[in-house]
């Protein structure tokens, strides 16, 4: 069942939203050659529990035992935090974390350089960045889930990568996980259709390779079959009448 939320639930869901893009910032800092997973998961928790109220979604969740998801190269999502995990000069490490403040959850997700990266892996940065840019700007009322996972595909696929698509998007409020899902792939005009008070986080999740994926036997991580880099960003954004609001922005400027 889909929950369409009302505008006083929508800026709600924005103050955790903007908690949760400003931990992002904090690890956007932390990100270098030499730190630990441990060492950023430590870094978002007591940021996101500083905010009287706010506390990290991911923790327990499932039995997740972190509060982000850190992922690193061939790791496309859920890579648990790990003292043993050290990024490295050329790494690429997706971050995804969420917030729950007030009854409501927000849920983000960034990818980072370690120091200086291969070509490929910057191409595979931008495209997947640009890639979530088409998909929130095709999402407004009126168009379909369809037109989202279409202008997500069409960015992706033009830069010779792959859409994952054993892993989706979903609806978000009062639980974590709501309908609808949300695809990265599509065709437009086709699925749920997009109408004000729907509330979902678009999160594209990118190879470098073929689209395969496995799972470790942690259980958790999923890693590419290839073991191709993957890149993941992903924002939470509410349907209004006047158009998509993106609930997971950053004040600061993209670098």
């Amino acid at each position: 069942m889909i929950h369409l939320k009302s505008v006083r639930e929508i800026d709600r869901m924005a103050v955790g939203g903007a908690i949760l893009a400003g931990a992002h910032d904090q690890l956007a800092e932390a990100v270098k050659p030499g730190v630990s997973t441990l060492e950023l998961d430590r870094i978002a928790e007591e940021y996101i529990r500083s905010h009287p109220g706010a506390k990290p979604s991911f923790k327990g969740l499932y039995g997740f035992p972190g509060s982000i998801c850190a992922s690193i190269n061939n790791e496309i999502v859920h890579g648990i935090p790990s003292k043993k995990r050290v990024l490295r000069d050329g790494d690429i490490v997706s971050i995804d974390i969420g917030v729950f403040l007030e009854g409501y959850h927000t849920d983000s997700a960034r990818t980072h350089a370690v120091g200086e990266i291969p070509e490929e892996s910057a191409r595979l940065l931008d495209a997947t960045r640009r890639s979530l840019e088409a998909g929130l700007s095709a999402a407004r009322a009126g168009n379909h889930i369809g037109d989202i996972g279409a202008a997500v595909q069409a960015v992706v696929e033009s830069a010779g990568f792959s859409v994952v698509k054993d892993l989706v998007g979903h609806g978000i409020g009062e639980s974590f996980h709501e309908e609808p899902q949300v695809p990265n792939f599509g065709k437009a005009q086709r699925g749920t259709r997009l109408v004000p008070g729907l509330t979902i986080a678009i999160e594209p999740m990118v190879n470098a390779g073929r689209p395969d994926t496995r799972t470790m036997p942690d259980r958790w991580t999923i890693v590419t079959v290839d073991g191709s880099r993957s890149a993941h960003f992903e924002h939470t954004v509410a349907i209004t009448e006047n158009g998509p609001r993106v609930l997971t922005a950053s004040a600061q400027p993209r670098p």
